[in-house]
């Protein structure tokens, strides 16, 4: 089995990781845009055309299923994608998780980029999922531009930027962005300083989506298989190597475990 991960930058590496977690034996093709990125800032019908061309890039490896590992181009770029590869290939896109979130009915943050902060998806979803919580959006603008080079202090900054904008008595935080789940221990460290210390629950989207993308095939969960999967990093359509910002990252580390080249 073979399954596909696409993203502007290295924000798919979540859930990548939670893939190789779940089936050691699935093989894996990364596929990035670092000429292209970052596509928050872009018009969507121009993210759509990067996300297309990263798409089918991958789709060049024949994977059994593409995960479409980025929230903005899930957004924007999402039918597109599944009429340019489905049937052949499964388009699996990636939601917050505001659904579970919501569903005790506390008091909900949703940390997510700009681009999505505010926009009628996500508006869309708060509508049809949260009714019976009390709902914060938190843009965190510079957040996944920091992550993606590996900025210590800049991520830093960024997150006690968004931690000041999240409600004292949040119970739930949405990792709106899969750049954020890199940094989810740098998030909960600012959130328990600003929440004096209380036990928050944390939504991300990285396991959700990879089991949902083994539910498409047909497929379960496997963690106990021999780790035999192997890895392919496209480079806006080029075979190369892991970014060095990579190995920063607990999921980049996993990664690289299996032998996969590292850039400079």
């Amino acid at each position: 089995m073979k399954i596909a991960l696409m993203d502007s930058g290295i924000g798919l590496l979540a859930a990548a990781a939670a893939m190789r977690r779940l089936r050691p034996d699935v093989d894996l093709v990364l596929s990035s845009d670092p000429i292209g990125m970052p596509w928050g800032p872009r018009t969507p019908a121009d993210l759509t055309g990067r996300a297309l061309g990263v798409a089918r890039a991958a789709a060049g490896h024949r994977p059994d299923a593409l995960i479409v590992a980025c929230n903005t181009a899930t957004v924007h770029a999402l039918p597109a994608l599944r009429a340019a590869l489905e049937p052949a290939i499964p388009v699996v896109g990636t939601v917050p998780a505001i659904k579970p979130a919501a569903a005790p009915g506390g008091r909900v943050a949703i940390w997510a980029t700009p681009a999505t902060t505010g926009s009628p998806y996500q508006r869309g979803l708060i509508r049809d999922f949260a009714t019976g919580a009390r709902v914060t959006e938190v843009p965190c603008p510079g957040l996944a531009d920091a992550v993606e080079r590996g900025d210590a202090a800049a991520i830093a900054a960024t997150v006690a930027a968004a931690a000041a904008l999240t409600p004292a008595d949040v119970t739930d935080v949405v990792l709106g962005c899969t750049h954020y789940e890199l940094v989810e221990t740098a998030i909960r460290a600012a959130l328990a300083e600003r929440t004096g210390g209380a036990e928050l629950r944390y939504h991300g989207s990285a396991e959700p989506v990879a089991v949902q993308a083994l539910r498409r095939l047909g497929a379960l969960p496997e963690p106990g298989l021999p780790r035999t999967g192997t890895l392919t990093v496209l480079l806006s359509g080029e075979e190369g190597a892991l970014p060095a910002a990579a190995l920063g990252y607990a999921e980049g580390r996993l990664l690289a475990g299996e032998g996969a080249p590292v850039g400079s």
